[in-house]
């Protein structure tokens, strides 16, 4: 079983194309004109073992925020499709990842039901090209658009950079973990026979 999807959007704004794949051995291979989004979509990959390819062009003569958001909601979109009915996933996983000073946790629940709260202090207005704000509403829109319940934190750190690679790094540690097949599980992972 291939457990991948293709999404194309193109709009007035950006047009993107992405391939992501669950089962793979972490390959990023990630382009958007938003250098530190590209780091951090490849931090994703890396330690999610995702296999993912992005190609995006958007309207970075305005500002960047078209560009993240979009690539949030391509990335959810791809994750919902390779998902399928969800069936025999594990569903639910967390991480916790240091990076220097910072700590991250990430819980995520594949739940069919969209959700986030993310809490974290930013020092800085941006960390390279990329907005600090973009990247809350990056995770936001990642979960509405993959139908995922996610929990973020940053209970501490000083660097930005840092605050950021390491919500990432967690975000792909929980995502493994929810996303991979349970050998014991045939069925559906809910009391309600569906994930929806």
């Amino acid at each position: 079983m291939t457990r991948s999807a293709t999404i194309q959007r193109q709009t007035s704004e950006t047009d993107i194309a992405l391939t992501l794949a669950l089962d793979g051995p972490g390959r990023g291979d990630i382009l958007t004109g938003v250098g530190f989004l590209d780091h951090l979509l490849t931090a994703l990959a890396v330690h999610g073992l995702l296999d993912l390819h992005v190609r995006a062009r958007g309207d970075l003569h305005i500002d960047p925020h078209h560009t993240i958001e979009d690539v949030g909601i391509v990335l959810g979109q791809a994750l919902d499709q390779a998902l399928g009915d969800r069936a025999g996933i594990r569903r639910m996983g967390h991480a916790y990842v240091p990076m220097d000073e910072a700590l991250a946790f990430v819980a995520i629940d594949l739940s069919g039901r969209p959700y986030s709260v993310i809490r974290a202090t930013w020092h800085g207005p941006a960390i390279g090209q990329m907005p600090t704000s973009l990247v809350n509403h990056f995770l936001e829109s990642l979960a509405v658009h993959g139908r995922l319940n996610l929990h973020a934190h940053v209970p501490y750190g000083r660097d930005d950079h840092h605050q950021a690679e390491a919500l990432f790094k967690a975000t792909g540690r929980a995502l493994a973990d929810a996303v991979a097949l349970d050998p014991r599980r045939g069925g559906i992972p809910s009391t309600k026979g569906t994930l929806t």
